[in-house]
């Protein structure tokens, strides 16, 4: 394995420092590099972290200002508008994830991997929570010969404060955008106007107000399914755990129907739960991709190629790392 730190851009904000922590529990021996525009707040986290170095990075500069320094690896925890940090990447021929962009932001980020395929692995990371949707969903559905319908209902509780760039992504996501893409009878359409708002069932029964939205769950899981009906909706609210007088927490109701193995239908519907929010799953799968694509977790190495998180975890091992840290999988009544 590289002695070179994995440069984590945007590693003092709230996700960052989750995935630094995840990652230093795990892997106490592997170096980070805590990179940002606050060199001052880069240092206090890398030393809260341990093994860990704080730096400069200059999204401006080819070498990112870090003066030819090299890393085994680039996590980027906000938009890059000029791709940057990834033709960073692609010249050391090192790993890359992003979790920002959204799949129509994600333009730039396809064009350089496609203009350098070989160079290394490019996850485009923004799958809701980085993996907590789609590797569950993938999950559930062995136990379908045949997946119908895929319906994912997001539910943010009003009190789960992100950090400005979670906060600028939400807001250019749910409010820019006057249409978004779900698959409906095997065909992509626009759900726009009226169509936009629906509801959901929270983990508790509560029927609550939801938008449409197109992270990339719902392209990713379309096509590793073929399910012919995908369709994601978020919620802001108060969360089920909120209403009994607990704290907050984020949930994710994953609902499913089709075909089971022996040919009868079958519908299933759970809830991923984690008690903290949504900042440390989302730090959770930044952690896991990584490890996956440094080979920090004993399997092959990740050839060159262009990915998303679904593809690099494997179900059983992240339902694994979740319970640990602390999230609940929880199976609901489907009817």
């Amino acid at each position: 394995m590289s002695v070179a730190p994995i440069l984590l851009i945007g590693g003092a904000g709230i996700v960052g420092r989750h995935t630094a922590r995840l990652l230093r529990d795990t892997h106490p021996d592997t170096p980070l590099l805590i990179g940002g525009r606050n060199l001052a707040k880069a240092q206090r986290t890398a030393a809260d972290i341990g093994n860990a170095e704080g730096a400069t990075v200059d999204i401006t500069a080819d070498d990112l200002g870090l003066g030819g320094r090299p890393v085994s690896a680039v996590a980027i925890f906000f938009t890059d508008t000029t791709t940057a940090a990834l033709r960073f990447a692609q010249r050391h021929g090192v790993p890359y994830i992003s979790i920002s962009p959204a799949m129509y932001e994600t333009g730039p980020e396809v064009a350089a991997y496609m203009h350098r395929p070989d160079a290394a692995p490019v996850v485009l990371g923004t799958e809701w929570l980085v993996g907590a949707t789609t590797t569950p969903t993938l999950g559930f559905s062995e136990a379908f010969r045949h997946v119908d319908t895929i319906r994912i209902g997001a539910l943010l509780d009003e009190q789960d404060e992100g950090g400005p760039a979670s906060f600028d992504d939400l807001e250019r996501q749910t409010q820019a955008i006057p249409a978004v893409q779900v698959r409906r009878q095997g065909a992509w359409v626009w759900r726009r106007g009226d169509d936009l708002q629906t509801t959901f069932r929270a983990a508790d029964g509560t029927a609550m107000g939801a938008t449409a939205l197109s992270p990339n769950d719902v392209f990713g899981l379309a096509t590793a399914t073929d399910a012919p009906n995908v369709e994601f909706n978020l919620a802001i609210g108060v969360s089920s755990s909120r209403r009994r007088g607990e704290p907050m927490s984020t949930e994710i109701l994953i609902e499913l129907a089709g075909e089971s193995h022996a040919g009868q239908p079958l519908r299933s519907r759970h809830a991923v739960i984690h008690p903290d929010g949504q900042m440390p799953l989302t730090g959770l799968g930044v952690a896991l991709v990584l490890e996956r694509l440094l080979e920090l977790d004993g399997k092959p190495p990740t050839p060159a190629g262009l990915y998303f998180p679904q593809q690099l975890l494997d179900p059983a091992g992240y339902f694994e790392r979740f319970r640990q840290a602390g999230g609940q999988i929880v199976a609901l009544d489907a009817q």
